[in-house]
């Protein structure tokens, strides 16, 4: 299983309303498999994969965390855009979680469980 979510480091709450794109890098082509945005809590309601979906393989996600820290607010500079993230997976009975801890001007990530 494959789960994901956003902490928001600046004001220290989850990061609701971001939309990440979960892309299956592909030797030859990149493959979106699905958009998802995260709930109140900063996490997605339902694993980004599971089942058969979750195959070994390489994939990435792309956290668009600059229309979250401009609220709505287009015409702001905002100095991180969109985040990807590209990670493999080998296991495919292990949970895999991919959280981004984030600011306005940093972001961390790890492989969490």
């Amino acid at each position: 299983m494959l789960t994901t979510h956003v902490l928001d480091t600046a004001n220290g709450c989850p990061a609701a309303g971001v939309e990440i794109e979960l892309w299956s890098m592909q030797p030859d082509r990149s493959i979106r498999l699905k958009t998802v945005v995260t709930n109140l809590d900063g996490r997605t309601d339902e694993p980004l994969l599971m089942g058969e979906a979750f195959q070994p393989g390489n994939y990435k996600l792309v956290f668009y965390i600059g229309k979250y820290f401009s609220e709505g607010d287009e015409s702001k500079f905002i100095f991180l855009d969109q985040i990807p993230i590209q990670f493999g997976i080998a296991d495919i009975q292990a949970h895999y979680h991919v959280p981004l801890l984030v600011s306005p001007w940093s972001y961390s990530t790890y492989r969490g469980s």
